[in-house]
């Protein structure tokens, strides 16, 4: 595992496997920059992560495009930032298929992007990071996003939760076949999390 090189592979374009998310037992996630996000960088994360594919953005964007948390308050509360979902209100059919979803995010991350570019219920779901990223908030979103800042690939990730063939989640144990079949990066929270406060810490004089 390393944070230097999913980092690396983030600015390529490619697909990284994010673990150690501390909200959910342990589940692991693909994640790609959105501005990455193409048809087929979505239909790898349908195909091989099976989990809900979804916009992970910071708040400022989020606003922009007027997208409200699910559940703002705090009854009954699961804990996932889960925007309303959304659709590119141009460029899409069905909205499902991979090239629509893409369009979508296309959509939702473009510079001048506005609540008029998308419309709702559709078939990205966005998650809402927490302000203060991924030290507030140790979960794949704010991992993703974080990671895709470093890697100078913009503010926005897609990412998906990987499962098993089986339909359980995939545990580290799991993903051995998947990260040596593809060549993915694989990047730990924790490790993201240590690398940050090595950024942070003042430098010492010899």
């Amino acid at each position: 595992m390393s944070i230097a090189a999913a980092v690396d592979a983030l600015k390529q374009g490619k697909v990284i496997i994010i673990t150690g998310d501390r909200y959910r037992r342990g589940d692991m996630d693909f994640a790609v920059a959105a501005q990455h996000a193409t048809p087929e960088a979505v239909n790898f994360l349908a195909t091989h992560g099976r989990g809900l594919v979804c916009l992970a953005m910071q708040q400022d964007r989020a606003i922009r495009l007027g997208i409200d948390l699910m559940n703002p308050g705090t009854d009954r509360q699961s804990g996932r930032p889960l925007g309303r979902s959304i659709e590119a209100a141009e460029g899409v059919t069905t909205g499902i298929s991979a090239a629509d979803r893409a369009q979508t995010v296309k959509a939702a991350v473009a510079p001048d992007a506005t609540a008029d570019d998308i419309v709702s219920p559709g078939h990205i779901f966005p998650l809402i990071c927490a302000g203060g990223g991924v030290s507030e908030r140790p979960a794949a979103a704010e991992a993703a996003v974080e990671l895709t800042r470093r890697a100078g690939a913009g503010d926005a990730a897609v990412i998906c939760a990987i499962m098993r063939d089986d339909g359980e989640m995939a545990r580290p144990a799991d993903i051995a076949d998947l990260v040596a079949r593809f060549g993915l990066a694989v990047a730990d929270i924790g490790d993201l999390l240590e690398s940050d406060e090595n950024d942070k810490a003042p430098a010492h004089g010899g």
